[in-house]
């Protein structure tokens, strides 16, 4: 707890350094949206140094760029450097063996994602691979010389020239048609084109280049290694022996828009067998592999329940000797996250969401003793060297810093003070965290944030934000999408409510609001408001807008047509599901819908009609907003629309912005600084707040 203490102490005097300047500004969409991120901390094998990404923004441009910086970690007080690699766009780095070489992916050869090598310690770039398609990922073999890539191509195609051609002969044709006989059709926001990622081995010299053709190492497997849309090298690992990978896979079929049945698959790296499932047994998800460093154990997370994206993920271990698969911690009511060992293989290290905050715990293999290494805030990434751990952490009121934990003596150092400049004269809102008797009489969570103008003799409009998922939080994070700070900035109080279905919170309370998406949440957010209202003086109850996207617009139309007497002035749908028939029959991972009705439409229609918004337009009222992407293939546009042609034909005062070229999310520069004027522009027509220019 000592060193939680810390790293939290540390992380509050970096974020607070303008909370007390007369002269400070509130944050704006425009800061938001141009920050440079951190991310992806990566310790070199030796501990010497540490290499981290930056995204960029060029605003005008109107467009992102992602650059290297590397620490010396030996130097006390070392600033960070960046480096030359980055010149042309560099991500994803990862260190060679030798600890002071790193490979990295940039598109600035042909605007295709290769890999390149670079030192870090002196200048120059040299090219890694060669080929036709994008590299979406990589991993570098402990002895450097193997590299395995994954590559989008035809799985019954025996060559790239293979892929290559039959792409070609897309583009030639005349003909737009496309013949589908199985799910996906699309997915994300991208249509399915017939091609999976593939895992490929190419030889590496040692200079750091290929010294020999690619082979598939995962020949005719059928299905995406790794894993589509968000999944990385994390999800495929190097066995002890370096003669295979070990990857976390769904086998598609006809059945992978409603299987959740990831497995954990050994193939050798000369793609001389098939790969082989190591998790038949277990039906639901396995994902994360990862061996102790003396080889003689493989460690991996595994929910239990089929169909259900939001289980409990499990930490199970197999011992390699004896082939017994043994779970850690089974009565540890928290998912795990992430997986890693520390250098001598006594600590597991994972992260977890723990009552509104993310944290970085560590689990003591011979005593199964578990301990939180960091206190309120969210680890956004971490890795482990042999004498400490590299993480970023951000909170609320501060974008991600790096710190580095010395493993011995608890010792928590700060490592970078990124966007120190631009933030400067900025005024944060400050927030806590509050709870409350919410449905059954169970503790309920949430946080407040005051404005960043504050003054305690005024009352306030106030922001009631609504999360997605609906198994997400709104926790101690600095969210790029839902960032309570642009509020605050723009004036506004806010209120969050981490409502039953919220994660964190231990698993039975996620899974109340499987076939409860209207009632049990609904009260929480009732009683959370009241709640708010009666211990905050500074909330205007009278002044507000509720406002959520994706299950937080599912809400926003629940709310508009199952709150009586709502406080609220306006409302604010972001890719919210007008009817949950459609949705059920329209989306593209089918399980989500079917585990949260209570099965397919064909199985129990009633469950969709249960709480589904559609049934209950008669009774809206209240002005809405309404946003929506039109590559958002996980709630179709058509719900924006059904609901804007709704409010529209029963005279309610309504919006329709619409984002042609997003997806689920607004990611654009200045699409998302659009999406937030417009929103403040809505809420300030409604709540009388006068914004200052």
């Amino acid at each position: 707890m000592k060193l939680a203490t810390r790293l939290t102490a540390a992380a509050a005097v970096a974020l607070s350094f303008a909370a007390f300047d007369a002269t400070a500004r509130p944050f704006t969409p425009k800061d938001l949206v141009t920050l440079e991120r951190v991310s992806d901390p990566r310790v070199s094998p030796d501990g010497h140094y540490a290499v981290y990404g930056l995204r960029t923004v060029n605003y005008e441009a109107n467009k992102a760029a992602n650059e290297l910086w590397v620490i010396d970690l030996t130097v006390k007080g070392a600033a960070p450097r960046r480096l030359g690699a980055s010149d042309g766009g560099a991500g994803s780095a990862r260190w060679a063996p030798d600890s002071h070489g790193i490979y990295f992916t940039s598109s600035r050869a042909g605007g295709v994602s290769q890999v390149f090598h670079a030192d870090v310690t002196a200048p120059g770039v040299t090219q890694t691979t060669n080929l036709p398609f994008d590299v979406g990922s990589f991993r570098v073999s402990p002895d450097g010389h193997t590299l395995v890539v994954s590559l989008s191509v035809f799985p019954d195609c025996d060559t790239l020239a293979c892929t290559q051609a039959r792409l070609d002969a897309k583009k030639a044709t005349k003909a737009s048609g496309v013949l589908y006989d199985r799910l996906f059709v699309r997915h994300w926001d991208t249509w399915a084109d017939g091609t999976r990622n593939h895992l490929f081995a190419l030889t590496l010299d040692e200079k750091g280049l290929t010294a020999s053709g690619e082979h598939d190492i995962t020949k005719g497997f059928d299905g995406d290694v790794p894993g589509q849309p968000f999944s990385d090298d994390s999800d495929y690992v190097f066995t002890p022996d370096g003669k295979g990978v070990v990857f976390s896979a769904r086998l598609a079929g006809k059945t992978e828009a409603w299987s959740t049945n990831f497995d954990l698959w050994q193939t050798p790296l000369d793609g001389s067998a098939a790969p082989v499932n190591l998790t038949p047994d277990n039906q639901a998800m396995d994902s994360g592999p990862v061996f102790s460093p003396d080889g003689s154990k493989l460690a991996w997370r595994a929910m239990k329940r089929p169909g259900f994206e939001a289980d409990r993920m499990a930490i199970r271990v197999r011992d390699l000797k004896t082939g017994v698969t043994t779970e850690l911690l089974p009565d540890w009511d928290r998912s795990a996250e992430s997986l890693t060992f520390s250098n001598d293989g006594k600590t597991l290290f994972t992260t977890t969401e723990d009552v509104g905050q993310l944290k970085l715990m560590a689990i003591d293999l011979k005593t199964m003793k578990i301990k939180a290494l960091t206190g309120d805030g969210h680890i956004g990434g971490y890795d482990v060297g042999p004498k400490g751990i590299v993480i970023a952490q951000d909170t609320l009121s501060s974008p991600a810093q790096l710190f580095g934990m010395d493993l011995k003596g608890g010792h928590v150092t700060k490592l970078t003070n990124v966007n120190a400049a631009q933030l400067a004269d900025v005024k944060w809102g400050d927030y806590e965290q509050f709870s409350f008797p919410g449905w059954n009489g169970e503790s309920v969570h949430g946080y407040v944030m005051k404005p960043a103008n504050f003054d305690p003799a005024k009352k306030y409009p106030v922001a009631f934000l609504i999360h997605g998922g609906p198994q997400g939080s709104f926790g101690n994070n600095f969210h790029y999408r839902w960032n309570a700070e642009t509020y605050a900035g723009a004036g506004y109080a806010v209120v969050m409510v981490d409502f039953h279905g919220s994660t964190g919170y231990g698993q039975a309370f996620t899974d109340a609001i499987s076939q409860h998406w209207g009632d049990r949440p609904l009260e929480d957010l009732q009683k959370g408001w009241a709640y708010a209202v009666g211990k905050y003086s500074f909330l205007d109850a009278d002044r507000a807008c509720a406002l959520g996207g994706s299950y937080g617009g599912f809400m926003i139309n629940w709310i508009a047509g199952n709150w009586e007497n709502s406080p609220f002035k306006c409302l604010v749908n972001h890719d919210g599901i007008f009817d949950a028939r459609f949705m059920g029959s329209s989306t593209e991972e089918l399980w989500f819908a079917e585990w949260e009705n209570g099965g397919s439409l064909a199985q129990n229609m009633a469950g969709y009609d249960r709480f589904n918004p559609s049934n209950n337009i008669a009774k809206w009222k209240t002005p809405m907003l309404v946003v929506e992407g039109g590559k958002d293939y996980r709630v179709p546009l058509e719900e924006a629309i059904s609901t804007f042609t709704v409010l529209q034909r029963q005279g309610i005062e309504s919006k329709f912005l619409y984002f042609p070229d997003e997806n689920h999310w607004v990611l654009k520069p200045q699409n998302s600084v659009l999406w937030h004027e417009t929103v403040f522009d809505w809420l300030d027509a409604h709540t009388g707040n006068v914004r200052a220019r």
